[in-house]
């Protein structure tokens, strides 16, 4: 048995995919690993070139792995689908990121930093709470329509129907209040 010299890493949530060949591409390591014996078991393994499908846990275990020595490169996942050759599986995936890890022209992503990894988060979730106020607005807006009360889009529209939840209500006959509640 060879050593291994390129392997590919298929990850999942709890149970990790290996696929190894040695210096001449013929297979050495086809095999299962749980999450929580992953580092050993790259720790037990000579330094090689380890290949990982690109994704945010992937710049994870791309940084632990890069500790224990080995040369870590992550490839978006639509360019290493063009490598799978059967049915797509944990063990075929990680076969198909095991070749498409040595093809010279091949195009790899830069593993992030925690620090990247951060600052991304906190946009994504400054992103999603600007789409839920968004969405919660607008919902108001259509549940006070169905009571008659129409106001304007956007924060203008949303403040204009706090205020008029928070003021008295009158009828739509009143002729100086554009936004009333009708009866």
């Amino acid at each position: 048995m060879g050593e291994v010299s390129t392997s590919g890493l298929d990850i999942a949530k709890a149970v990790f995919q290996v696929h190894g060949v040695d210096g001449s591409g013929a297979v050495v390591i086809r095999k299962r690993i749980s999450r929580a014996k992953m580092l050993e078991f790259f720790a037990d393994l000579p330094a090689c070139l380890v290949g990982i499908e690109a994704c945010p846990s992937a710049h994870h275990w791309g940084r632990e792995l890069q500790l224990l020595g080995h040369t870590v490169k992550l490839m978006p996942p639509s360019y290493v689908k063009a490598y799978l050759k059967r049915s797509k599986h944990d063990a075929n995936d990680a076969a198909a990121i095991c070749e498409a890890v040595t093809r010279p022209s091949m195009r790899f992503v830069p593993i992030k930093t925690k620090e990247q990894q951060t600052a991304l988060m906190l946009h994504r979730t400054r992103q999603l709470l600007v789409r839920q106020r968004t969405m919660l607005s607008n919902a108001i807006r259509g549940h006070l329509a169905e009571l008659g009360v129409v106001s304007a889009k956007g924060r203008t529209g949303s403040n204009q129907c706090v205020a008029i939840g928070r003021g008295p209500y009158t009828s739509t006959r009143d002729p100086n209040r554009r936004f009333a509640v009708a009866n």
